[in-house]
């Protein structure tokens, strides 16, 4: 029989685990003191087991230790020498800092995000969008403030929420800070640090008229919806040209008024456009007057990829069930789930053939210990069993020709 052609020395958590670096893992460590009194559940070791749980979809800490018991003969192949226990496991969740995780998150994200720019964006202006929105995660226990009036039977549920800013080119987080649902978008706004000449784009939860002053200021352009109650003024309206997309309506300098008294005015450029798909009309407001309406309507159309993200997020790593109840432990489950999508986006970006992230999910979870190259296995999923058919052909066109070679050979014979 032959040997199958699928086969490695490695299971495929630990070729996921390869796009990890574990020198600045350990060096990250040290920097935050993560490994202080530690004796044998390291950094390292608990970022590999909160990716084994994640990627294996496990609901607690009991289940997780189980998992990894029934594959103990492959921990080595994963840099385990041992199995942690879970009041170990749940401690290390609680005390070590989920900066780590964090690290871990950004180190791999610079380290690969070469290979995971797919942009469909042909102007160079526009490669450099960034697009930023927040997503909420429900929690089961009141450990941080939800969101919204507290309901007549008084049972409020807590809520993390996590800002996030995507680079366009990739679709992959390259910023997230953490805060308690009940915080208002928009005080993110002043922790948003780009190069000149990028955009930004958020919908309109994140109004700050004066961060959008400094944004002007430091050469960053956004774009974003002008809220129903805003209050402005029309200074000039521009000329659409002939070539612009026949959905414009409207190009024109607007005055918008804020602060106390509304005495304070940002300059900014309004533009109506009329959307054939949602048939209605949309209101952008931007800072850049040099992109054409029809370009700025676009980038802010390119706003749906955050919202692709957080549903792939949400879908292949539900965050239902939490390994403890304290903030800190739901926050590095959360980067777990972050590095975990990472992880597989790396590998699905270096593989020709073209998948859906689920359906790529579903075979990692299902396969996480076996030992299958996943580049073959991806790239060619078909090809074992095209050899095992040829085999058997091979096999069966030798017995043919070999009657011998038949436990019997003479069928119908009279003996």
């Amino acid at each position: 029989m032959g040997k199958d052609t699928n086969f490695i020395g490695q299971p495929i958590l630990g070729q996921l685990l390869s796009f990890l670096d574990k020198g600045k893992i350990r060096k990250a460590s040290k920097a935050l003191k993560a490994d202080r009194y530690v004796k044998r559940f390291d950094s390292y070791t608990h970022v590999v087991v909160m990716l084994f749980a994640v990627f294996e979809g496990y609901h607690s800490i009991r289940d997780t230790v189980l998992g990894l018991l029934s594959n103990t003969v492959k921990l080595q192949h994963l840099g385990l020498d041992y199995v942690v226990r879970r009041s170990t496991f749940s401690d290390a969740n609680h005390r070590r800092p989920h900066k780590l995780f964090e690290q871990v998150y950004y180190q791999t994200y610079d380290a690969h995000k070469h290979v995971l720019s797919d942009s469909q964006l042909s102007k160079k202006d526009m490669r450099r969008l960034y697009i930023m929105d927040s997503t909420t995660i429900t929690l089961f226990k009141d450990i941080l403030k939800g969101v919204g009036r507290n309901p007549e039977n008084g049972k409020k549920k807590g809520g993390i929420k996590a800002h996030t800013i995507i680079n366009s080119q990739d679709s992959m987080p390259c910023f997230v800070r953490y805060t308690e649902s009940a915080r208002h978008d928009h005080v993110l706004l002043k922790d948003v640090d780009l190069p000149e000449h990028s955009f930004i784009c958020f919908d309109k939860g994140y109004v700050d008229y004066a961060q959008y002053d400094v944004f002007t200021s430091r050469k960053i352009w956004y774009v974003t919806r002008l809220k129903d109650n805003a209050l402005y003024q029309a200074k000039q309206e521009f000329d659409i040209p002939d070539d612009v997309h026949a959905g414009v309506l409207k190009d024109e300098e607007i005055e918008l008024f804020y602060g106390e008294n509304k005495q304070q005015i940002h300059r900014a450029r309004r533009i109506a456009f009329w959307d054939d798909e949602n048939n209605r009309v949309f209101e952008f407001i931007t800072n850049n007057f040099e992109l054409s309406a029809d370009e700025i309507a676009l980038i802010y159309k390119k706003r749906w990829q955050i919202e692709l993200l957080f549903k792939q997020l949400k879908q292949n790593f539900p965050l239902k069930y939490f390994f403890g109840d304290n903030e800190n432990a739901i926050i590095i489950q959360i980067w777990s789930a972050m590095i975990a999508n990472l992880l597989l986006t790396i590998l699905r970006s270096k593989i020709k053939k073209k998948w859906a992230f689920s359906n790529m999910m579903s075979i990692v979870r299902y396969q996480l210990m076996s030992y299958i190259n996943v580049y073959a296995f991806f790239e060619d999923p078909e090809k074992a069993w095209r050899k095992k058919i040829a085999e058997e052909k091979e096999r069966e066109k030798y017995r043919q020709a070999d009657p011998q070679q038949s436990l019997f050979p003479l069928q119908g014979a009279c003996f």
